[in-house]
């Protein structure tokens, strides 16, 4: 994310970086609900970070461009990520019907 250069395989399909941004913003808010981190903590500063990183990528890193878009992705993903989060943690809570 912060890397000088651009890091990335040779697969490649439309919007490719979107859905990795998308995946991987998510992945990190889900499993940081579910492993406890609390949520007023954990999802602001993974916001922040969807948006910092393409600030810091755009001014600073010559070899990068900060892409708006990558940031809505991220900010999807957070949401996304979350709204799994609370569901599971949601039905952890939940008294078996068995």
């Amino acid at each position: 994310m912060y890397a000088p250069r651009q890091a990335g395989s040779d697969v490649q399909f439309p919007y490719s970086d979107k859905f990795a941004h998308l995946l991987l913003f998510g992945a990190v808010a889900y499993l940081g609900l579910r492993s406890g981190v609390r949520a007023r903590w954990l999802l602001p500063v993974v916001a922040a970070n969807a948006v910092v990183s393409e600030v810091v990528q755009y001014y600073w890193l010559p070899f990068r461009s900060g892409d708006p878009l990558d940031s809505v992705a991220d900010l999807c993903g957070v949401a996304l990520g979350a709204w799994l989060g609370f569901r599971a943690l949601r039905a952890q809570k939940l008294p078996s019907t068995t």
